[in-house]
């Protein structure tokens, strides 16, 4: 809701500092964001003189500040816009700020004493003056007041660190909005520092050695009342453990330390010792611990499981599939090999799979790669021989804000779920990732167990948040065991025992060349597509397109069933490569296309002159078809001669596109063939990929679908994320047909 004052402000910055300030002018809509507090911070580092002006209230800003007006009043404050920007911050803060009109009258006094209590610094900063530290509090969207649900127990934590360590360099006022965060957890660094007696610019909010080494001397227990316990209970407090926020270590607290022991899976003593300390501050907690469970992209060999058992490690978890088909030495192995499940089995240790491929920033997740992720994963976990029942664990492994969880990671395991649900939940759904991941996909019911990544402590996800409470696995630090033959480097987890992987399996599937498709699966692939296609906007009826669901899936999947299969054991290529992109070229003609063919084909007739477009069941340029069969011939693909490559050839080719559906099914591949090659001859040209083959890896599946439609940088990319999950789905019952 936009507020008067607030626009008044804004409208006293376009006014005062137009041109000034280095940015563009302030959109006057009333309403306060983060805009309008740089605008204000650079404001008053213009006031200050500062030359380099900037959005941050940085070191250098602080210190002017306080080296020219350590304490703002009526009596001190400089000039009339540096007093209205003051009052137009307190506005912008919620606070009353006067008319700003430049003076710094009691309206702005009251509010600068209600901000500093608000904050818990009225103790420390007593009265109406402005001091440095509140002032940069003032100009940012922190909140001061409880807001979005927070606790008012935690407002109380927030307001006792600002009051008591607010003048020590090195810490700055927080919010007190009653929610943890980043920032608080990072002053709770900061207090228990300083009560260990770390001098300023030696405190860093870092839990390192010197940090570590005190608190294992000060473990606090019942009946101790200092302020250890106090840091310790705000400790419990952030981590929404049920206790008073207290300076007293009472049996309730003792008895609520011992229930959050158990659950972490630390010993249980009723006492806050290093461990529980470690747990409470960081999210990998105590490094030295050792788990029950571990993961890595190094073969488990006979000699490495007995070191992995040696160490007590029971549950190992291995991925489902290597993305790179070109990997590094020390990823050549990521993916489960063949005989591996078996040894693992055989020494007694139990695996969990995990699948992951190029997933680190927020535009590797939406519905339709989710939907890709949730079949490739299926389809992967059954080649591997993993039996239903089996958790399959889903990673988001990049440090996602919680607006990128909202937009891009909760609908993209909405597209795993759908997958899931659609094979007929054969598979649990794991996630793994950091905390604020795996406890939105759980509330939004995607998932019903987290493997936990809390080894990345500096993510924002993991920093300020609590454990998840469906946690099977917390991954919390790397190590090499073992020497010799049984050295191996993995990831050492906590495991809390929601889940234990499987130490049964079924034989491997073999990469085995397709075979026709067994009737018995008809009806169920088409209704998957159809599902599928409408979840990404295509209705079954065709909508605005020209072809219906029904009628591009008779056409392309089971009429030309016995074609495909040829044609996939000819070139040793997947037949849902071929299935794929017909269908999906088919399903996408409207009647702009329809109406452009004929103009081509008028207009050849009429001039003998050739305009190119795509055309047919499978949507094929001529001059692709064209540069596709020779490069054909040439490889020894196909036998025939090389065709010209004038207007009329190009047309030729084209016609027999449009009409001969035959023809243009056996096109599909050979383009597929050619863009695997680099597509030679092309007016862009592509890196080259390894010769087409059955057990090509998602990363070359993607690309060959991609390069169908077009580069890297048009709709072709986009689309091609939305059609690897069509792949996926039409793959899965040709591997159900060729297994049977």
């Amino acid at each position: 809701m936009a507020d008067e004052m607030v626009r008044k402000a804004q409208q006293f910055i376009n006014g005062a500092y137009a041109g000034k300030l280095g940015i563009d002018r302030i959109p006057e809509t009333g309403v306060t964001g983060w805009s309008m507090m740089f605008a204000l911070t650079r404001a008053l580092q213009y006031e200050l003189g500062i030359t380099s002006l900037s959005d941050t209230f940085g070191p250098t800003t602080l210190s002017t500040l306080t080296s020219k007006y350590p304490s703002l009043n009526s009596g001190t404050v400089p000039s009339q816009n540096f007093a209205k920007i003051i009052q137009s911050a307190l506005y912008c803060k919620g606070y009353d700020g006067g008319d700003i009109d430049g003076t710094y009258n009691s309206r702005v006094v009251a509010s600068v004493t209600q901000l500093k209590q608000n904050m818990g610094v009225d103790f420390a900063y007593p009265g109406g003056n402005l001091v440095p530290k509140v002032f940069k509090g003032l100009l940012n969207m922190d909140a001061y007041v409880t807001v979005n649900g927070g606790s008012e127990t935690i407002r109380a934590v927030q307001r006792w660190l600002n009051g008591s360590y607010v003048n020590r360099r090195d810490f700055f006022i927080i919010p007190a909005d009653g929610n943890h965060s980043r920032d608080v957890a990072k002053s709770m660094l900061f207090a228990v520092q300083y009560e260990l007696g770390m001098a300023d610019g030696t405190a860093n909010g870092v839990f390192g050695p010197g940090t570590q080494s005190g608190l294992k001397s000060h473990t606090v227990a019942t009946g101790d009342s200092n302020t250890f316990v106090k840091l310790f209970s705000a400790a419990m407090v952030l981590n929404q453990r049920p206790v008073d926020f207290v300076s007293t270590f009472t049996s309730g607290l003792a008895s609520a330390v011992s229930t959050f022991q158990s659950f972490a899976k630390l010993p249980v003593t009723g006492t806050g010792n290093f461990s529980t300390w470690a747990s409470l501050l960081v999210s990998y907690g105590d490094q030295s611990r050792n788990g029950e469970a571990c993961d890595g992209v190094t073969l488990i060999t006979t000699a490495r499981a007995a070191t992995l058992k040696a160490q007590g490690i029971k549950y190992v978890g291995r991925y489902l599939t290597q993305p790179d088909p070109t990997p590094p030495d020390d990823l050549k192995h990521k993916e489960i090999q063949p005989g591996e499940l078996q040894t693992i089995a055989a020494n007694g240790l139990r695996c969990f799979p995990i699948y992951q491929t190029y997933g680190r920033e927020a535009d590797g997740f939406t519905y339709p790669l989710g939907r890709a992720a949730g079949q490739a994963a299926i389809n992967a976990a059954l080649d591997h021989g993993f039996k239903a029942g089996t958790r399959i664990f889903w990673a988001v492994d990049f440090d996602a804000l919680d607006e990128e969880v909202t937009s891009n990671v909760l609908p993209h395991f909405k597209g795993i779920a759908d997958a899931v649900a659609d094979d007929g939940n054969r598979f649990e759904i794991g996630v793994y990732g950091p905390r604020n991941v795996c406890i939105r996909t759980a509330e939004a019911g995607h998932s019903t167990a987290s493997f936990v990544c809390d080894m990345s402590s500096g993510f924002s996800g993991n920093f300020g948040y609590p454990l998840p409470s469906d946690w099977a696995y917390d991954q919390i630090v790397t190590r090499t065991v073992g020497s010799g033959d049984g050295s191996i480097n993995i990831d050492i987890n906590i495991a809390s025992g929601r889940d234990t992987g499987q130490n049964s399996f079924n034989p491997p599937r073999t990469p085995l060349p397709d075979t026709s498709l067994d009737s018995d699966l008809i009806t169920a692939m088409r209704t998957d597509v159809g599902k599928y296609m409408e979840s990404i906007g295509f209705p079954n009826d065709g909508g605005l397109r020209s072809h219906t669901h029904e009628e591009c899936f008779r056409r392309v999947v089971l009429e030309w069933d016995s074609v495909t299969t040829l044609l996939a054991y000819r070139y040793k290529m997947r037949k849902a490569l071929i299935q794929t992109t017909a269908y999906w070229e088919m399903r996408h003609i409207d009647a702009v296309d329809l109406s452009v063919d004929q103009a081509v084909s008028t207009a050849f007739n009429t001039t003998g002159l050739f305009k190119d477009s795509s055309t047919g069941i499978a949507q094929i340029f001529g001059s692709t078809a064209l540069l596709a069969w020779n490069h054909a011939v040439r490889k020894g693909y196909v036998e025939g001669a090389i065709r010209g490559d004038s207007d009329e050839d190009k047309y030729n080719i084209w016609d027999d596109c449009r009409y001969d559906e035959q023809f243009a099914m056996s096109t599909v591949p050979l383009i597929h063939m050619w863009n695997a090659d680099g597509a030679p001859g092309n007016v862009i040209e592509e890196e080259p990929l390894r010769p087409m083959r059955l057990d090509y890896t998602e990363s070359e599946i993607f690309q060959i679908l991609r390069r169908y439609q077009g580069s890297a940088d048009s709709e072709a990319t986009p689309h091609a994320k939305q059609r690897t999950a069509l792949y996926q789905i039409m793959e899965k019952y040709n591997s159900i047909a060729r297994n049977n």
